[in-house]
């Protein structure tokens, strides 16, 4: 089994089908295999929001005396969210570690998005025509354009 396969459960058929795959697959006492069930990862469009707002909140947003980029802006997002951890860089100075949103569900990135909002909100950010139709993409089409892509 060279390819991970991947089985959306939405219907309890689709369930039915993803059980009797398990109960096809070999057995080996040597080497087992692994199942792993998790909720999706962030959608598309939410991937799109946050993108829109980190940009418009990195050309409006001076922090300490300091111009962020959008991934900057990730970072410290993400920090305050979750919490930070900072370690020694390697030629000296700080490393803040930062979370990737690419593994985030669905449900932490509602929260990357509301936080973004809140602080953007706080600062007076004027969001963007982009941030507006991201938003409105998310809200027509949900994860629709993830099936497609």
């Amino acid at each position: 089994m060279s390819k991970k396969p991947k089985y959306y459960l939405r219907t309890d058929t689709q369930k039915q089908n993803a059980i009797q795959i398990i109960r096809d697959l070999p057995t080996d006492l040597h080497r087992p295999l692994v199942i792993t069930i998790t909720e999706m990862t962030r959608t598309i469009a939410q991937n799109d929001k946050m993108w829109a707002m980190l940009t418009d909140i990195s050309k409006q947003v001076e922090w300490y005396a300091n111009w962020l980029t959008p991934e900057e802006w990730k970072h410290v997002i993400t920090a305050a969210l979750n919490g930070q951890k900072t370690v020694p860089g390697i030629n000296g100075g700080f490393v803040v570690l930062g979370l990737s949103t690419s593994k985030m569900t669905i449900r932490e990135m509602v929260d990357v998005i509301e936080c973004a909002y809140a602080f953007g909100a706080e600062r007076g950010v004027k969001w963007s025509e982009e941030t507006k139709l991201a938003e409105e993409l998310e809200q027509r089409f949900g994860d629709k354009r993830r099936r497609a892509a």
